[in-house]
């Protein structure tokens, strides 16, 4: 019996060390601490590890930002808090309903996870979808996911945990519902998906690109020392927003140039992309799913109405 046990354990042990995160905290502060993701897109080669998770050890115990795109991660996660502090997770914070952002959640089953009541709706809505999309893209990683939905409702305000005051943001540029956060005891701004750095930005959900401008400008004018975005690497200068900034520039001219000329959407998704933007990653890929998610928006603005005549 015993031989048998270790051939099973044996057959089973590649597929399992296959899918294994090997998360790596990295210490970008005091008590603050980053797991940083590669700003390649989802596939089964990294188990959907793109995003940027992180996690604040306080004298009452330690706030969790983001688990991650699946249960497993949000495990190896949890795994890699309780090696490096031996205090207890007491509160996740959400920045938003993407599935890289909340499928880790089932880890964190035991403490409050907190997201702004626009997110909880999002993610009930779309969650199941979002999951199953993420089941096709990388595969054996997802086994065990479910969507969890939070059990707090954070608002804009301040948040005290132990010796950390956290400023909590209620934005909307990139979902509807974004959640950025400001640990004014070290400067460091969680910015989640509202910025991008050195990997092209993603818009299924965006209501707008002047609406995400106007976030921009909001986070910037904050008292900030660290940008953590919530894909691509850190930064301690105004980089990241000046990077935000040309790109949401661009792409707003470039749909509002094409629906002038009557563009169809095939012909926008074939435009060129600045040499400034050669060194973002999946810049042709993003630039193709932006087009389909907001080119209809600038065509019907630029459309005229034809039922209505003017009465002189």
């Amino acid at each position: 019996m015993r031989w048998l046990l270790l051939l099973c354990l044996g057959l089973c042990l590649p597929a399992w060390s296959a899918t294994d995160y090997s998360l790596k905290p990295r210490q970008i502060a005091e008590g603050t601490w980053l797991l940083e993701g590669s700003t390649e897109n989802f596939a089964k080669d990294n188990g959907g590890n793109i995003v940027n998770t992180a996690f604040i050890v306080t004298e009452a115990g330690v706030v969790v930002i983001d688990t991650g795109p699946s249960k497993r991660y949000g495990e190896a996660l949890r795994q890699a808090i309780a090696a490096t502090t031996d205090k207890p997770v007491i509160q996740v914070l959400l920045t938003h309903h993407h599935p890289d952002h909340v499928l880790g959640n089932q880890a964190f089953s035991d403490v409050p996870i907190g997201a702004l009541a626009g997110t909880t709706d999002l993610l009930r809505q779309q969650g199941d979808a979002l999951a199953e999309n993420m089941y096709r893209l990388v595969g054996d990683w997802m086994r065990g996911t479910e969507v969890m939905l939070p059990t707090r409702e954070l608002a804009a305000g301040t948040l005290t945990v132990g010796n950390h005051s956290l400023r909590l943001l209620a934005l909307a540029g990139h979902t509807g519902a974004d959640l950025a956060i400001l640990d004014e005891t070290t400067g460091v701004l969680f910015a989640g998906d509202l910025v991008f750095y050195e990997r092209a930005l993603t818009t299924p959900n965006s209501p707008g690109l002047e609406v995400w401008l106007k976030d921009l400008d909001t986070l910037q004018a904050l008292p900030w020392r660290q940008i953590v975005p919530g894909h691509g690497p850190v930064a301690s200068d105004a980089r990241p927003f000046a990077q935000m900034r040309d790109y949401l520039g661009w792409l707003d001219q470039l749909m509002r140039d094409g629906a002038a000329r009557g563009d169809d959407m095939a012909e926008m998704i074939r435009s060129p992309i600045p040499e400034r933007f050669a060194g973002i990653s999946l810049s042709r890929y993003e630039l193709i799913r932006s087009v389909s998610h907001l080119y209809p928006r600038y065509e019907r603005a630029g459309m005229k109405r034809v039922d209505t005549h003017d009465p002189d």
